[in-house]
């Protein structure tokens, strides 16, 4: 199982990362970042401990914004993955395990669109559409 963030910051702009050419999937697309829980831990946990390892951010738990089946036909792998809706608490992203992200930045709604997204954040856009109009509430975070 997996977890994801959109992690919108005080500009109201999104953080994003590029997954890296060592990464076990979807090598080479922009995704919002997460990782895979731990036995026993909670996801809101695993995406809080995710983004302190990889990135040394911490961040705060909105809301859940939706539960994807993940599915890579191609690599024949099918995760479960919840994704939060967040706000930065603090610190200064930078990409503290190179070989599982090439790129990080912070983007408008309307830029991330045109980028290559791995499958899963194209599913999350999905209920960011459904769920919020199409538009990240960034008045609530």
């Amino acid at each position: 199982m997996g977890v994801g963030a959109v992690i919108i910051n005080n500009d109201g702009k999104i953080f994003l990362s590029k997954r890296g050419r060592n990464v076990r999937n979807e090598s080479g697309t922009w995704e919002f970042p997460g990782g895979g829980v731990e036995f026993g831990e909670k996801i809101e946990d695993t995406i809080q401990r995710e983004m302190k390892e990889e990135y040394g951010i911490d961040i705060e738990i909105v809301e859940l914004i939706g539960v994807n089946n993940h599915l890579i036909p191609l690599e024949k792998q099918h995760w479960v993955s919840p994704c939060f809706l967040c706000k930065l608490k603090s610190g200064r992203p930078e990409i503290l395990e190179p070989d599982k992200c090439d790129e990080i930045g912070w983007f408008d709604l309307d830029e991330i669109l045109s980028f290559p997204l791995s499958l899963v954040t194209q599913s999350n856009l999905e209920h960011i559409k459904n769920k919020y109009n199409n538009i990240l509430p960034n008045q609530k975070v």
